[in-house]
């Protein structure tokens, strides 16, 4: 069975339904093809920074969001081999673009917030891509139940696994040798936990906790140990064994945690030269979020640039497509087959331009950030405590200052 999309975007997540919601806030229908049977919420919440508030307001969502996660004010690190706060980092400093924000965004909101702005059947959920043909300007997408979808444009956000991003000729990602544990707690009442990113650095790992609201919190801990069973009784355990010089009410938040909201996450990410010679675009096809540019959560910014690039490839597909007439409403031209490829493959190189450095830019980042961060050697974690701490806090914020634009077209 054959069916016919203008576009088809593979992947529900963050990226896939920004991208999605944006095209469709310009006048553009998109089909998103997600595989799993709902919204995706691997993950639990993340760090959204001051670019991924930028992008949410871009797309109409910042104001509602807010309403429901409490603003960090304070970056707080400890270091648990010596019991010293190497940084305290406030988050009322202006950037270059303005003022900074830091919130912890629970995932399942987000994505519930994404879905619920797109036009009903644009989520086709249950849907695997297995395989990708080529049929003269078109893109054939072979679908695990049979079904055969025929598109002039094909959006791949279909994670680190991506099947286009290996269409494409990307590599698999590379494994950074290490791990994350992540987890989520609700409390039955106010958990009195002022809003403050506090972290606890040790030999070979990282950890953090965000309050989310007044009654639940996100942790993480991020390990070099590369033999970590996914197990979550057996992670809560191995963590706690590493947390033991931590405050009593942080070890707690750990404790109390249900083991079903606790999951562990190798980590990857792509080589920047990668990215460097890679087709992040080629003719109708290109690749958003983790299948284009998966990193280590080192400064916090997967999610807050999966944010970016949905925000980007709809201006700029919607630009090669649209036109703006003097009453201010876009309209799409009636174009031949090829000229409509030839707009599609421009909206989508110029995408791939604006993107290539800024990526390249936080994947190394990350990867430096989380090299010194989680040392396990006397020099490194020398370094970190003692005098790189500062330093590699401001690398977050720096980061963060950046402003991927608004959603229309010229």
């Amino acid at each position: 069975m054959e069916k016919v999309e203008d576009i088809v975007i593979v992947g529900g997540g963050i990226a896939g339904l920004t991208a999605s919601l944006g095209l469709h806030k310009l006048g553009i229908r998109s089909l998103v093809l997600e595989s799993w049977h709902s919204l995706r919420i691997t993950g639990f919440a993340f760090s959204a920074w001051t670019n991924a508030w930028r992008a949410l307001d871009a797309i109409g969502l910042g104001d509602s969001l807010r309403q429901q996660h409490r603003q960090f004010l304070w970056n707080v690190a400890t270091s648990t081999i010596t019991g010293d706060q190497t940084t305290a980092m406030s988050f009322k400093a202006k950037g270059k673009l303005g003022d900074h924000e830091l919130r912890c965004v629970n995932r399942k909101l987000l994505l519930e917030a994404l879905a619920n702005e797109l036009p009903s059947g644009t989520i086709r959920f249950s849907s695997k891509v297995v395989s990708i043909e080529e049929s003269s300007f078109y893109k054939l997408v072979h679908l695990a139940d049979g079904t055969i979808i025929k598109t002039k444009a094909l959006i791949g956000c279909d994670g680190v696994n991506s099947v286009v991003a290996k269409w494409l000729g990307f590599k698999a990602p590379a494994f950074t040798r290490r791990a994350a544990i992540r987890g989520w707690i609700n409390f039955k009442s106010n958990h009195g936990f002022e809003p403050k990113l506090l972290q606890f650095m040790g030999i070979g790992f990282r950890s953090g906790f965000l309050p989310n609201d007044d009654t639940s919190i996100y942790w993480f801990f991020t390990s070099n140990e590369k033999d970590m069973e996914d197990d979550p009784a057996k992670l809560k355990q191995f963590a706690l064994s590493k947390l033991a010089n931590v405050p009593g009410e942080i070890k707690a938040i750990v404790e109390n945690t249900e083991l079903e909201y606790i999951m562990l996450s190798p980590l990857r990410y792509r080589h920047p030269w990668d990215l460097i010679w890679g087709n992040i675009s080629k003719g109708n096809v290109c690749v958003l979020g983790d299948a284009f540019h998966p990193m280590t959560p080192d400064i916090g910014q997967g999610a807050c640039s999966a944010l970016e690039d949905g925000i980007v490839l709809a201006r700029c597909l919607a630009g090669a497509l649209l036109t703006k007439e003097q009453s201010g409403e876009s309209t799409e031209k009636v174009d031949s087959e090829s000229e409509q490829y030839k707009k599609i493959e421009m909206g989508l190189k110029n995408y791939a331009k604006e993107r290539r450095w800024r990526s390249i830019v936080l994947i190394s980042t990350a990867y430096v950030v989380g090299f010194f961060q989680q040392g396990d050697g006397k020099l490194t974690t020398f370094l970190r405590d003692k005098l790189l701490a500062a330093f590699l806090s401001s690398l977050l914020l720096k980061r963060a200052d950046y402003d991927c634009g608004k959603l229309n077209i010229s």
